[in-house]
């Protein structure tokens, strides 16, 4: 196919993106809530559900917990390996301070605003839109284009480890994916690593007594002290050797709860502790590691117990700049907005569970700004940046399942 074509398809395909669309779904699921911790999911994968059946899309249901569905609605009927959006349906908890009803969708200023517009109904809605748009100007693909929307992204993920664990579809075996894009708020610059993170919660048990005589107790508030000066140490020495793209692993000790009483000694201390992982890193291991430590450096015994758990982990992940899913990414953004380049992500995402458990390579890539935006009263994103990344998002998956089609067709 000679330039020009290439051209011309990519206008029709593009040309086939209404921001209007765009815009009335992304409200319509911020409006359907999903706050999370709470598990209110249920009616967010309804409304996207029933506007992917619509649009003509495959759609799968899939409960991971009552009333607490997975949505992957796909396009494209072959078995070849496709591209895979994935994005969540559940938000943080509204909050106060809001100057608009954080569930009533409102647009002014060229900006949509409401809780879930940056985090991500935003992003959510532009793969929509652009998947129907590749559909409408291909019409036959070489390979599906999905999306996965997942619940509980905001909390212990369940949803991204039922979909990496399942084997099959309602339809067969599974596609599998050659390239992944997360749709979380980048400000359409390409994410190609993130840091994982775990929640490990430290249970430390002791011997309760008379304030009047301490030593004939056992407290757990000092046993944790000293496992937060572990803590300091591991810390540090990570400080000392980072990681070269990402930067070091962290720890935070984020809340402390122990003892009855003032004038009792503590027989009870829980912590839990934030660790921020490097690709590859296991949280249940540095469990392990940790409780060896704190063994070694003899805080257990004479009546002093302590037990590590996780109780969340999400992987990170690690693309190769010079990969064919970051090298795709940066040309489609290039081609729709101009040149946005690459960076590394503090933050995690279910991007990493695909990486890991599906071998498949991760980038993060969508509209809004996470730092000024998500998570925040008046949330919001730019109406022209959905836009945007629907014709990114469009021309992304356009050049890997449909151009080889439409280059079939021209020869023939």
């Amino acid at each position: 196919m000679i330039t020009g074509e290439v051209a011309d398809f990519e206008e029709a395909l593009l040309g086939c993106i209404d921001s209007d669309e765009i815009v009335s779904l992304a409200s319509v699921l911020i409006d359907a809530g999903g706050e999370n911790p709470g598990g209110t999911e249920g009616d967010v994968a309804n409304v996207l559900a029933a506007r992917c059946r619509d649009l003509g899309f495959r759609v799968e249901v899939v409960d991971v917990a009552p009333g607490r569905p997975n949505v992957i609605v796909s396009v494209g009927g072959s078995t070849d390996p496709g591209v895979l959006f994935v994005g969540h349906s559940d938000v943080v908890p509204a909050g106060g301070g809001w100057s608009t009803d954080p569930f009533r969708a409102t647009t002014r200023d060229g900006r949509l605003y409401g809780r879930g517009a940056c985090d991500m109904k935003g992003g959510l809605a532009a793969v929509v839109i652009a998947m129907a748009a590749i559909e409408r100007a291909a019409g036959e693909l070489t390979a599906p284009v999905s999306l996965a929307c997942l619940v509980d992204e905001e909390d212990t993920g369940l949803g991204i480890r039922a979909f990496v664990q399942s084997g099959t579809t309602a339809g067969g075996p599974a596609p599998r994916y050659s390239h992944c894009i997360v749709a979380e708020p980048t400000d359409l610059v390409t994410i190609t690593a993130c840091r994982g993170a775990a929640n490990l919660e430290i249970v430390v048990t002791g011997r309760s007594a008379h304030a009047g005589r301490p030593s004939n107790g056992r407290s757990a508030i000092k046993a944790a002290a000293k496992i937060v000066g572990l803590v300091e140490e591991s810390a540090h020495e990570m400080r000392q050797n980072p990681h070269p793209v990402l930067g070091p692993a962290t720890w935070n000790v984020g809340t402390i709860v122990g003892g009855t009483g003032t004038s009792m000694v503590a027989d009870r201390c829980v912590l839990t502790v934030d660790r921020r992982l490097l690709p590859g890193e296991d949280a249940h291991e540095i469990a392990r590691e940790l409780s060896l430590s704190i063994d070694g450096a003899g805080i257990t015994g004479d009546g002093v117990e302590v037990s590590v758990g996780v109780s969340m982990e999400m992987p990170g992940f690690l693309t190769s700049e010079n990969s064919d899913t970051a090298a795709a990414a940066v040309a489609a953004v290039t081609d729709a907005v101009g040149y946005r380049g690459t960076d590394v992500w503090t933050a995690s995402c279910d991007g990493g569970f695909v990486a890991r458990d599906l071998g498949t390579p991760v980038v993060v890539l969508g509209p809004g700004e996470i730092e000024t935006q998500a998570h925040q009263p008046d949330e919001s994103v730019s109406v022209q940046q959905l836009c945007d990344s629907a014709r990114a998002y469009a021309l992304l998956a356009s050049r890997i399942v449909a151009l080889p089609a439409v280059m079939s067709r021209t020869k023939g």
